[in-house]
């Protein structure tokens, strides 16, 4: 894979801590209700409402707001035969810019909950088929390259699934709208795998994704004159260090990176900057430069994570996170929480904001090579005034 690249499957698991088994073993009095899993909505294309595009009016009024729904009730599936197998595109066109505020409103559902959904588990499991216990990236992107390669993706959201529960997001991506109007692909992707025995996840495990944008055409709030994907991947511990070249256009007045990463992998060998055997359990220092001069130094690290336990029928289970084990929930990790979103690091330092040619490194002081990885993405934004 080239330096750019981006793996679409085992490099965006989440390693899957073990579930809270006897929760599930406990849990047959689901037994006659409807399986949890929402309908199948189509997995491409958008629709519009609100009024229809075309423009601002002969006055120079904004065009009327509307609204694009790429994925309604899309199943992300673990079946490698299936065209949602871990991910799902659509086309969506942010037509009539400049636009005043667009905004991705998401909402994930999953089979394992509420535990009244559950319909008889198979003999021999502990899971209803279609429900995946486990945490993942569960990240939005927008025109990833082909199996032929390409530019990066430019990743519009991160966060990552609770354990087997319910997850609503907002995100602002104004900018992106404006640096990038007309049309592109939009990708969800959840590495979601089911346990084929059904013991510690369902034998067929999904998620359900649905997601509204929407747009309010009238002027920008800022003056995006681009909007540049520099890195969308893994970085693994010979890759630890990466380069890529920016273009500043002329009349920027000030640049930023926004840069998302969070660290995975189950196999790393514990050193001292790690509480626990893997490298989402490690503190690493983070370094971004501009033209070899360092603007940050940072050590992605949540300590924030947190489990509120609630009760049903005498099992208790954390909210928002109801297959997962209460210490797994609540333990602290490497700039990610199950069941949370994963805000970007923003920077506006050193010549960002100077037009012309320059180079952006960032570089992770260690990752251990026996199996750690740190998804990351880097974007550019020149904004003029």
């Amino acid at each position: 894979m080239s330096r750019n690249g981006r793996h679409l499957v085992k490099s965006r698991a989440v390693r899957p801590t073990m579930a809270r088994l006897l929760l599930a073993a406990t849990m047959a009095l689901a037994g006659a209700c409807s399986n949890g899993s929402a309908g199948t909505g189509s997995s491409s294309g958008s629709s519009s409402g609100g009024g229809p595009p075309g423009g601002t009016t002969g006055g120079g009024t904004p065009a009327s707001p509307y609204t694009l729904m790429p994925f309604q009730n899309t199943v992300i599936t673990s079946d490698s035969s299936s065209p949602s197998f871990q991910h799902a595109d659509a086309t969506v066109d942010f037509q009539d810019g400049p636009f005043q505020t667009v905004t991705m409103q998401v909402q994930l559902t999953s089979p394992c909950f509420p535990f009244s959904s559950w319909e008889a588990v198979p003999n021999g499991q502990r899971w209803p088929p279609n429900c995946d216990a486990f945490d993942r990236n569960f990240e939005f992107s927008l025109d990833d390259p082909g199996p032929d390669g390409g530019p990066p993706g430019l990743e519009l959201e991160r966060a990552i699934t609770p354990f087997g529960g319910p997850l609503n997001l907002s995100v602002d991506i104004t900018d992106v709208a404006n640096g990038l109007p007309g049309q592109h692909t939009l990708r969800v992707v959840i590495p979601t795998y089911s346990d084929p025995a059904g013991l510690v996840s369902g034998s067929a495990g999904s998620w359900t994704v649905s997601t509204q944008i929407a747009v309010t055409p009238g002027p920008s709030p800022r003056n995006v004159l681009a909007v540049e994907p520099l890195f969308y991947g893994p970085m693994y511990a010979a890759t630890a260090s990466q380069q890529a070249t920016i273009q500043v256009p002329a009349g920027t007045a000030y640049g930023r990176l926004e840069y998302r990463v969070t660290g995975h992998g189950q196999d790393s060998a514990r050193d001292s900057a790690c509480i626990g055997p893997a490298e989402e359990f490690c503190k690493r220092s983070h370094t971004l430069s501009v033209d070899s001069e360092a603007i940050a130094t940072l050590t992605p690290w949540r300590s924030d994570c947190a489990c509120q336990l609630a009760d049903a029928g005498g099992i208790e289970y954390c909210e928002g996170n109801p297959c997962g084990d209460p210490q797994s929930v609540a333990a602290s990790r490497a700039n990610w929480c199950p069941g949370s979103e994963t805000p970007p690091f923003v920077f506006d330092g050193g010549a960002l904001g100077s037009p012309g040619s320059h180079t952006v490194d960032w570089k992770i002081q260690r990752i251990d090579d026996g199996g750690g990885e740190w998804e990351t993405s880097v974007t550019y934004f020149a904004i003029g005034n």
